[in-house]
């Protein structure tokens, strides 16, 4: 992981987003709701615009703030969001309503293991972002690389927890399951036969996954 001086001296560089996506960015902080850091975002659109995805289909919506990020830095792309907090949608779709994007964005309400036939009917995606619970991302990613259209892209969020996935001893109980769940989805995603995969140590580390072609 950078060290905090350099974190900060990249985060200085990227440039101040508009009124609406820094709101959201603050209420993020004072109500706790996990978005993706300044870094690693910023890597993630660079992707997507580098791999010119116009369907992408995001596992973890929370209050909207990435799915924006995605329709503004993308203006002809769609983006499906999943979410199932009953407390989040209602906060998304405000935000959805005024950034006035909200024809870029369908919201499917529901747990992401059990609105697979939903999301699927929106499908194939140029590209997938998983950024949802982190126990269960080897699923997300078995359930949804199958709606991955050929030479797609799928980006994972917080593969690096912080940097304790590197750690030899964890305190907490709760912590330690869950960084060994990570780790275990990190090396299975490395061994994948169906795609190449790089873990990027930016934000809380950002693995990006290429499906492969056919193998002739």
């Amino acid at each position: 992981m950078l060290n905090e001086k350099l974190h900060l001296y990249i985060e200085e560089l990227i440039h101040e987003r508009n009124p609406l996506l820094m709101e959201m960015e603050q209420f993020a902080v004072i109500h706790s709701v996990p978005i993706m850091e300044l870094a690693g975002i910023e890597t993630m659109l660079q992707l997507l615009r580098i791999h010119r995805s116009k369907r992408i289909l995001e596992v973890g919506t929370a209050i909207g703030y990435s799915a924006l990020r995605m329709a503004t830095t993308i203006p002809d792309a769609h983006i499906v969001t999943i979410e199932r907090d009953p407390e989040r949608i209602p906060l998304a779709k405000d935000f959805f309503h005024r950034s006035g994007l909200e024809r870029q964005i369908t919201l499917i309400e529901g747990d992401a293991l059990e609105v697979v036939d939903t999301v699927s009917s929106h499908g194939p995606f140029d590209a997938i972002f998983i950024d949802a619970a982190k126990g269960q991302y080897r699923k997300f990613f078995e359930i949804y690389s199958n709606c991955l259209g050929d030479g797609g892209m799928i980006i994972t969020d917080n593969v690096l927890f912080k940097g304790l996935v590197a750690e030899q001893e964890i305190e907490s109980k709760r912590t330690r399951n869950l960084v060994k769940k990570i780790d275990e989805f990190n090396r299975w995603l490395m061994d994948h036969p169906d795609f190449d995969s790089i873990i990027l140590p930016v934000g809380d580390g950002v693995a990006v996954s290429k499906k492969r072609g056919e193998r002739k």
